[in-house]
């Protein structure tokens, strides 16, 4: 059985999308990202993604992920707080740790193509 009909479905792609971007746009460092976006259109295509990405049958035609984050300047921390999100929306819906890691395995892999920000820490003074 896949991810996608571990979960739940359609209904259960639907409810995490939903709850994840409440998350993420609550969040202050990430709510800037978002500003100019259309989130109807973001949401359907996050849906179709993440049931791709899961295992389910639909197909994600959509940009690939580096052309998508281009120019956003998307640092690790940001990229850290997103995922942080996603865990946090699938263990408030009940996802079995399990399928959470198996998730976040698919997810791992796209940091390479998403963070494009390098941040070099200044030494501290002594």
């Amino acid at each position: 059985m896949s991810i996608y009909e571990n979960v739940g479905g359609a209904a259960a792609v639907r409810a995490t999308v939903d709850d994840f971007y409440v998350r993420i746009l609550g969040d202050p460092n990430l709510a800037p990202f978002f500003s100019e976006i259309d989130m109807h259109k973001l949401k359907s295509h996050q849906r179709r993604f993440t049931a791709a990405a899961v295992g389910g049958t639909e197909r994600y035609v959509g940009r690939d992920m580096a052309s998508v984050h281009a120019g956003l300047r998307i640092a690790d921390a940001d990229f850290d707080a997103v995922v942080n999100h996603l865990i946090d929306t699938l263990a408030g819906l009940g996802v079995p740790a399990e399928i959470i890691d198996q998730i976040g395995a698919t997810v791992a892999p796209l940091r390479a193509e998403i963070v494009t920000e390098v941040v070099v820490k200044q030494p501290s003074a002594i």
